[in-house]
C-alpha cells in the first residue's frame, strides 16, 4: 500500500476509532470526553455548535447513536478500502465528507482524507 493509502487509512481511523470510543463510553458513562480541569472543564468541542444548529442536542441518546454508528460504519469502510473493494473508495470519500462537521480536528482530519482521496484517484 503507498504512503498515501497509510495516510488515508491513519487519519480515517484515528478520526472513526475516537468517534465509536467516545459514542460508545458516552452510553456507558453518561457523557462524552471532556477536559477534567482548565477553563474547557466539562466542555464538548465546537462541533457541538454545529450539531445544535441543527436541532440535535449534543449529548442527547441521538448524537451518541450517531457518534457511535458512524465511527463503526467508518471502521468497516477502512477496511473495505484497505482490502480494495471495489466500493471503498467512494464510500471513503462520503465518510471524511460526513465528518467534516466534526470540528476542530475531524475537519482537519477529513479535508486532508479528501484531498489525499482526489489525488490518489487522478494518479490512477
Amino acid at each position: 500500500m503507498g504512503w498515501v493509502r497509510w495516510v488515508v487509512v491513519a487519519l480515517a481511523l484515528a478520526e472513526a476509532g475516537w468517534m465509536t470510543f467516545d459514542g460508545a463510553r458516552a452510553f456507558a458513562v453518561g457523557d462524552y470526553v471532556t477536559p477534567g480541569s482548565g477553563p474547557y472543564a466539562g466542555q464538548l468541542g465546537p462541533w457541538t455548535r454545529v450539531v445544535s444548529a441543527v436541532g440535535i442536542n449534543p449529548r442527547s441518546t441521538l448524537m451518541k447513536s450517531i457518534f457511535l454508528g458512524y465511527g463503526a460504519a467508518w471502521i468497516a469502510v477502512v477496511l473495505g478500502y484497505v482490502f480494495k473493494t471495489s466500493w471503498a473508495w467512494t464510500a471513503m470519500l462520503l465518510a471524511a465528507a460526513g465528518s467534516l462537521w466534526f470540528l476542530p480536528v475531524g475537519t482537519l482530519f477529513s479535508a486532508i482524507q479528501i484531498v489525499l482521496l482526489l489525488i490518489s484517484r487522478k494518479a490512477a
